[in-house]
């Protein structure tokens, strides 16, 4: 407690009639006097033993508010302590990773084991991706643009695109893709003409967005070693979307697109081009035939910018549409679009660097 709550200072001179009870001290008091006299502690209204120090603390600081300060000289009685600011929240994740670790390693082995156990397996896993695919834009689009963008021609069409490029390399991926362009127009003639050219133009880039990108993985596919470049291509693009996370999760403050994405920042993409670089100089010098560790670098920064890219043009996307994830299939992770969406763009962007570098093989 301060001055004000026990009493005067010693050898004040004069004593306030409230405080001694009688009438004041005068000049005719001597010192003497005044030694022998002490200020009257103060009593609380209520006497009670078990009261702890702060609450007689506050009943002293009430009783000064409300009588006013005892002498001329003395100050407000100031508050004993201010409280501590609490401490700002921990950076959370957006997503269960637990479910989303467990999904993804059950998904990477899948695509592992089939691409080196059977490529015909691995391409069938690539046709199930793309026809789920194209069901879930399909039907977000009916959702919540009204729009019919017909799904048989696409899901039929999709699954020969893939197989024709796995078959037949790029001259039978672009001839199935102007097939199942047509087939798009011709179905939905069988409705009504109102939506007609929304319907077909979505179509269309369905068509292109999620079956012609995937065919490049299957184009991959049909080298000697198109086992080892499917795999640098998954683990330069999943790399890639990990060092972005991180960094970006633990040092990201600088938003790069807070109108498209807000959760991605500057460092996250600094983060995603360092990971892919280290990555892609690994799998260059020791997973591909010919391949060296400059060709890796070269490779891992066009992937960390394709699969941001690819990213950022899903999230567009979903902005226009007012949605968070194009499906619920993959707990932790949204939909099937929502894992193929940095994979589809940097699809063909591995596969051209992997023809200049080391040959179509």
């Amino acid at each position: 407690m301060n001055d004000s709550s026990r009493g005067a200072p010693q050898g004040a001179g004069y004593w306030s009639a409230p405080e001694m009870g009688g009438a004041p001290a005068g000049p005719a008091h001597d010192v003497h006097g005044a030694q022998q006299t002490r200020p009257m502690p103060i009593v609380p209204d209520v006497p009670d033993a078990g009261r702890d120090a702060d609450d007689r603390d506050d009943r002293n600081g009430e009783a000064a508010r409300v009588s006013g300060p005892l002498f001329r000289d003395e100050k407000p009685q100031e508050p004993m302590s201010t409280p501590l600011p609490s401490p700002p929240p921990k950076k959370r994740a957006g997503r269960d990773l637990r479910a989303a670790i467990g999904v993804g390693v059950g998904l990477g082995a899948l695509v592992v084991g089939s691409l080196f156990i059977v490529k015909a397996v691995f391409v069938g896993v690539v046709v199930l991706a793309v026809v789920v695919g194209l069901w879930e834009l399909t039907s977000r689009l009916k959702e919540r643009k009204g729009i019919n963008a017909p799904l048989v021609p696409l899901a039929v069409g999709g699954a020969a695109m893939v197989v024709a490029g796995y078959v037949r390399e790029a001259e039978g991926a672009w001839v199935a893709m102007a097939l199942t362009a047509l087939a798009v127009l011709v179905w939905r003639m069988t409705e009504p003409p109102e939506g007609y050219l929304k319907d077909v133009t979505a179509g269309v880039f369905a068509v292109f967005y999620v079956p012609f990108l995937a065919t490049f993985v299957a184009m991959m596919l049909t080298a000697d070693d198109g086992a080892w470049r499917v795999l640098t291509f998954l683990l330069l693009t999943v790399v890639s979307d990990t060092g972005a996370y991180a960094v970006g999760w633990r040092f990201g403050t600088h938003k790069l697109a807070p109108r498209i994405s807000p959760g991605k920042t500057r460092e996250g993409l600094f983060g995603a081009v360092g990971f892919a670089m280290v990555a892609g100089a690994l799998c260059m010098e020791f997973l591909i035939d010919g391949g060296s560790w400059w060709q890796g670098l070269l490779m891992g920064l066009a992937v960390a910018a394709s699969a941001t890219l690819g990213d950022l043009g899903e999230s567009m996307i979903k902005r226009d549409l007012g949605i968070k994830d194009m499906g619920t299939l993959l707990p932790g992770h949204g939909g099937i679009m929502d894992r193929l969406d940095s994979l589809l763009p940097s699809a063909p962007v591995v596969w051209l660097l992997l023809v200049l570098f080391v040959g179509s093989g």
